[in-house]
Order: structure tokens, then sequence, then C-alpha cells
């Protein structure tokens, strides 16, 4: 099952953009995601398997959320 990954949170990375940056915004959802980096404001597409390896921590609202959302029953 997919993340719960919304437009707005900021994920956290394992591996930090080239310019130092852990932080990301992101700005488009779905298969394909569009984030920007926290520091420099560069926007990056990322493949959502791709981005669901690398993610560390997510923030939504200023509130970390689990990484592992699921849900219980069926």
């Amino acid at each position: 099952m997919p993340l719960q990954l919304l437009k707005d949170d900021i994920v956290e990375t394992k591996k930090p953009h080239p310019c130092g940056s852990y932080q990301f915004k992101l700005t488009r959802t779905g298969m394909d995601f569009r984030m920007q980096c926290m520091t420099c404001k560069k926007e990056i597409w990322i493949e959502r398997p791709k981005l669901e390896k690398r993610i560390k921590k997510i923030i939504r609202n200023g509130v970390e959320v689990p990484k592992q959302e699921k849900t219980m029953g069926d």
C-alpha cells in the first residue's frame, strides 16, 4: 500500500540535495511527485517508488506523522 503523502507535506530524505538540504516540500502528488528543496527552492520531479524509499520523515502541518500509515481491518 502506498504511503499517504499530501500536497504541502514536508519530507525529510535519507540523502541530501546537492545544496545540503534534507527537507523538501511536496508541490504535486500522484504517481510522480514534484517537490521543492526547502533551502535552494529548486523543483525536482521524482517517481513515487523512488521517493518512498528515500523518505526518512513526513511532517504535516508542523507535526511528524508515522511513515507507515496502515489501516486495520479487511
